[in-house]
């Protein structure tokens, strides 16, 4: 009996130590890491033919790496200077080898130097590590151009330039006005989605037009409904060490219409280029002409006609705009569709002292009876106001004085308004409240070194969009008061065309665009503060 005790006793032990050991085993396999992250780029080991080879005569490039890679985003990334007009076919595209070959398609240009500058699209294939800014470079004569030109990009009227920018060189002997809109640069780099800086390299002795674009079609030609553009006025003679900055701005359009078309019984549509401001159209039946109301289609780029209730099978719609003529034949169709009048306000619960109370209105507005309209204080009190009437936007504003901490009644008795159609609205109330002065705070703008007169000084959100302005024709101390507590940017314009707005630049014209000056530091404006800021403009 103690005899198989003692075997039993050493079976059990025997099995607890197997199980213990495997699990020891197991337990080892799992913590293993194999390291810290691989962090190291691909390494090249050789390429056929060699990097900076000359006398090239082939078609076909082959670079070894010491591990798998991949290539991501080489449409974006790859420059290849000069452009070819037959992209070339390149080998990986998204699956891992340790070669990439490329396959060129044009037929090369003798005596030039090529570069294929590959950005960050090569990366190993299992952490992604970049091998950023690899440049294959070889020349199809006896050697290998080196000059290079460097500079910066800016925008224009934007604090933040654009990414993937394409800076390019033309022969200043041959270039014209239409060579960007028509031929490809002998000289090109990318800033790609990062820099701001340019540098081309590679590049022969000479004279040279210098152009910037923001070539949404990738296909180094200015396309001006598509791409801001960047130009610089003077000819650039290489070799040189001079820095060179280039503006983009994206042209505005000469105006032009498209035919309109009937969207509803009331109503006709009409695309257009370009700046409304200034459009004016006629419409005509035969030779009878008839009343009708223009106003802008929110959101697009668009007009809308407002016609009366008729018969005819078509319209003339006669279009100007400044220079810009154009008459067109739009037929009409009996429609069941008719347009009603809607009445909303912009804002909604909080007027801000620094607003106007607004109302918008689907169908535009014939009359405004003030007889009609009352606005009384929380103790019942009336409030005296005036009204003004924005067609093109649909716009009824009615401004008031405004206390703080106070409620406002405001209310449109039937026949306030009458629309274009002769209906009038039905009994409209509307409750706005305003805030204590305390809740806003109040910033003070000292400028020096103005260069000119007039500017326009934009105060600005983070996404750019204009919270509150002034223009100036003479005044260095600008006062902005009862601001909503925000981070704000600053933004000066020099108006030298005196029309009150940024104006673009223009190509053809060689005209830039008017300057922008961009104050460096975020401001920050709190409630119940007072900011008190100084802007020294650089001469």
């Amino acid at each position: 009996m103690l005899k198989s005790k003692y075997i039993l006793f050493f079976i059990f032990f025997s099995i607890s130590v197997i199980l213990s050991a495997l699990a020891t085993g197991c337990a080892k396999r799992g913590t293993v890491t194999g390291g810290g992250k691989d962090t190291i780029p691909p390494v090249i080991v050789s390429s056929s033919p060699k990097n900076f080879s000359t006398d090239f005569k082939g078609d076909f490039i082959k670079i070894n790496f010491n591990e798998y890679i991949k290539i991501k985003d080489i449409n974006k990334q790859l420059i290849i200077s000069p452009p070819m007009k037959n992209a070339p076919v390149i080998v990986p595209m998204g699956n891992a080898s340790k070669f990439i070959t490329i396959k060129i398609l044009d037929t090369l240009q003798s005596n030039t130097t090529y570069s294929f500058n590959f950005g960050q699209s090569i990366t190993d294939n299992n952490e992604g590590n970049p091998y950023s800014q690899f440049k294959y470079v070889f020349s199809t004569g006896s050697y290998i151009d080196s000059l290079k030109l460097g500079g910066t990009i800016k925008d224009a009227y934007s604090k933040k330039p654009d990414h993937f920018v394409s800076v390019m060189l033309y022969d200043a002997v041959t270039y014209t006005d239409s060579t960007v809109y028509k031929k490809q640069p002998l000289y090109v780099t990318n800033t790609l989605d990062s820099l701001k800086a340019y540098v081309l390299e590679n590049m022969k002795p000479g004279k040279y037009r210098l152009i910037a674009l923001k070539d949404e079609n990738n296909n180094y030609k200015f396309d001006p409904k598509d791409d801001k553009i960047g130009f610089l006025k003077q000819e650039i003679t290489l070799p040189t060490d001079t820095l060179y900055q280039v503006e983009l701005f994206k042209e505005k359009p000469v105006f032009k219409a498209y035919k309109p078309s009937q969207a509803s019984a009331d109503k006709l549509v009409m695309g257009y280029e370009g700046n409304p401001k200034n459009t004016k159209v006629t419409v005509r039946n035969g030779n009878q002409i008839i009343d009708s109301r223009l106003t802008r289609f929110p959101g697009k780029d668009s007009l809308n006609i407002w016609i009366p209730k008729l018969k005819a099978d078509s319209l003339q719609i006669s279009v100007t705009n400044d220079n810009y003529s154009k008459t067109f034949t739009s037929r009409i169709k009996e429609m069941k569709t008719r347009d009603t009048l809607a009445i909303n306000t912009k804002q909604k619960g909080i007027l801000h002292f620094r607003e106007t109370f607004a109302l918008t209105t689907t169908l535009p507005i014939s009359k405004i009876d003030p007889s009609k309209i009352a606005i009384t204080k929380k103790d019942s009190t009336k409030v005296d106001f005036t009204t003004e009437y924005k067609e093109m936007d649909q716009e009824i504003t009615i401004d008031f004085k405004k206390e703080e901490n106070q409620k406002y009644d405001i209310r449109l008795f039937p026949g306030a308004l009458k629309d274009f159609y002769d209906k009038e609205n039905d009994s409209l109330q509307f409750s706005i409240s305003t805030k204590n002065l305390t809740d806003y705070g109040n910033f003070r703008l000292n400028l020096q070194n103005v260069n000119r007169f007039p500017i326009i000084v934009e105060l600005l959100d983070s996404k750019e969009n204009v919270l509150a302005s002034a223009y100036s024709e003479k005044e260095t101390v600008l006062n902005f008061e009862s601001l909503e507590p925000n981070k704000y940017t600053l933004r000066i314009i020099y108006d030298d065309n005196k029309d009150r707005e940024w104006t673009t630049g223009s190509f053809l014209e060689k005209r830039q665009a008017e300057e922008v000056v961009h104050f460096p530091v975020v401001l920050g404006v709190n409630a119940n503060w007072d900011v008190d800021e100084t802007f020294t403009l650089t001469k």
